[in-house]
């Protein structure tokens, strides 16, 4: 009877890597490892062994037999993956892959000859962890991650919808990570503000910039800049408790909101806006906004595409975890769900591509509507024109567009001379994401990434590359993929930086750790390190335990570095057990 992988799946390739038969694909070799919504379990070549469960570090995985009714769906979405021809799985497919997987994924060992070897990572999210710790399972190697946030883990913290916990779990494996030997945080650090670039080289081999994209796209339309007109970003930040956003509020009363964009994030702020707060009270939901989403009057929320369905942008995990939630009605007009031309020829001949075969297979499961309950429409071919409204958003103009079939053979939108307007006292836009240049750092402002060949950063778009500089995440490759991408994403970039050392490209720091922490208290006195954040985060866990939540998140600065301060630096030296990584076990 075979496992199944469900909804919360990262995309980490950890239990592709525990599997002994090869059944679990796309494999980071794979062309559609980056691009694949998720992981799929050949439940023809599954054995049953139970290895990729122990190695899931989002409890995604189930065996079959353990499906809740919400997950049984998933079963055939595994299946139908391998119904699909894939040219690249058969010629690497087997047990015989195991080696070429081995050795894409494998990273140069580091020189002993050549000392110690020192590495800053800026930025604490997903992608700064995965680099840390693929350059942590060697011995000698230090590792400093900085980030601007009192707080670590980026996105898993602070953009993670809070009713899914279980893919915030990989925050235990980060714990885990984070406690290792040679491992230390600047937390509440900003590089280019407290220490800049070039201290950093001073001070290291090498510094890795893993800081995310953390711009959002604008509309560029008329009353974008009203009140109750915002980012889906900043609301997720606001109800994930982040920092900077606690003292955030939201109008929630009028009956609609609209959200501009229908990627994941967008699906996930509709959820959240529509969900029972009952059903978020035991999550680590902030406690402000839980408290204003009691008092929430929206009892409707619109997602607005400018293409048509088989272009949206979400998800199939995410889809379907939508059409599961209790008590929300999920409605999309049928004439707005049928196929452009491109799509429905290849639907005809069965040539669609798998994900969006699987979202119209789920289109094919709506209900009909239920009485008062709450609920969430999807619209397509409309474009924002104009928000609408004097001293605060009042609705959206939408300019209709039509599908036309391009000379290249693409699909495209155009406008025409039809408009429609909506009512709403929110309007949230989710359209796409950039990164923000770092002082001392090249950047491509065309693409909103630092140029980078393969995580090696450039002088300039299409340069040399600079010694000592590498990206990694989304920094390195725009906002694509998913938390676990991270990880193969940040071993390329490990392997280069770590060839790089051996081959003494790399200059040796000028100063010592002892000389770094110095600098770091004497710039920023409050910056707290990784006996800190332990401290703050068994607090926060002790303040869930007492109110039967995941965990209360603290989000007032001041309070977060007077915990800190009470941290007992630990003894040199002091090692931890490792964990199981890529199918073996790293010794301490």
């Amino acid at each position: 009877m075979p496992h199944v992988v469900t909804q919360s799946c990262c995309s980490d390739a950890s239990c592709v890597y525990a599997c002994p038969v090869n059944c679990i694909h796309p494999t980071p070799d794979e062309p559609d490892f980056l691009t694949a919504e998720m992981l799929h379990i050949d439940p023809v070549a599954c054995v049953d062994c139970g290895a990729c469960v122990s190695a899931c570090p989002v409890d995604a995985i189930v065996p079959q037999k353990k499906l809740t009714e919400p997950q049984v769906q998933y079963l055939q979405i595994n299946a139908d993956y391998y119904k699909e021809p894939h040219e690249d799985r058969a010629r690497i497919g087997g047990s015989a892959s195991r080696p070429a997987l081995a050795k894409v994924t494998a990273a140069p060992v580091v020189a002993a000859e050549r000392g110690p070897l020192r590495v800053a990572i800026v930025g604490s999210g997903p992608a700064a962890m995965y680099a840390a710790d693929e350059l942590l399972t060697q011995r000698g190697v230090t590792v400093d991650v900085f980030d601007r946030l009192p707080v670590p883990y980026g996105l898993v913290r602070a953009g993670v919808a809070p009713d899914h916990q279980k893919t915030k779990q990989v925050s235990r494996l980060y714990d885990t990570i984070s406690a290792q030997p040679g491992f230390q945080y600047y937390l509440g650090v900003e590089v280019g503000r407290d220490v800049t670039h070039e201290e950093l080289l001073a001070h290291h081999h090498a510094v890795i910039y893993a800081v995310g994209a953390s711009r959002d796209r604008t509309l560029g339309v008329p009353g974008e800049d009203l009140p109750g007109s915002t980012s889906a970003t900043d609301f997720v930040a606001w109800y994930n408790g982040h920092p900077d956003h606690a003292n955030d509020s939201y109008d929630l009363s009028h009956r609609r909101a609209v959200i501009v964009g229908n990627g994941n994030v967008a699906l996930d702020v509709a959820r959240i806006l529509t969900t029972d707060p009952d059903t978020l009270a035991g999550t680590d939901i902030a406690p402000y906004a839980l408290e204003a989403l009691r008092g929430s009057r929206i009892e409707e929320v619109v997602i607005v595409a400018r293409r048509g369905f088989a272009q949206s942008a979400f998800t199939v995990p995410e889809f379907a975890g939508l059409l599961d939630a209790p008590g929300v009605d999920v409605l999309v007009p049928d004439a707005e769900a049928a196929l452009d031309p491109i799509s429905d020829e290849l639907a005809s001949r069965g040539e669609l591509d798998h994900a969006t075969t699987q979202k119209l297979r789920l289109l094919a499961k709506l209900a009909r509507p239920t009485d008062g309950s709450r609920r969430i429409v999807f619209r397509y071919l409309l474009s924002p024109a104009e928000i609408l409204g004097d001293d605060h958003v009042t609705g959206v103009r939408f300019a209709r567009n039509e599908i036309v079939v391009g000379d290249d053979g693409s699909v495209r939108v155009k406008a025409t001379a039809e408009s429609e307007s909506l009512e709403a006292g929110l309007v949230l836009t989710s359209i796409g994401y950039r990164g923000v240049p770092i002082d001392g750092v090249p950047f491509d402002d065309a693409r909103g990434v630092i140029p980078n060949d393969d995580g090696r950063v450039l002088a300039a778009p299409g340069a040399d590359p600079l010694g000592g500089v590498y990206a990694t995440g989304w920094i390195k490759r725009g906002p694509s993929g998913f938390i676990g991408t991270n990880k193969s994403c940040a071993q390329d970039t490990v392997r280069h930086l770590v060839a790089d050392f051996n081959a003494g490209r790399l200059a040796p720091p000028s100063e010592d750790a002892a000389a770094l922490r110095a600098l770091i208290g004497r710039r920023r006195p409050t910056f707290i390190d990784r006996a800190g954040w332990q401290v703050i985060d068994a607090e926060e866990r002790r303040r869930g335990a007492e109110s039967g939540r995941a965990r209360v998140k603290i989000t007032d600065e001041a309070e977060l570095v007077a915990l800190a301060r009470t941290a007992a630096t630990p003894a040199a030296g002091t090692r931890t057990p490792r964990l199981l990584r890529k199918g073996r076990l790293v010794p301490s």
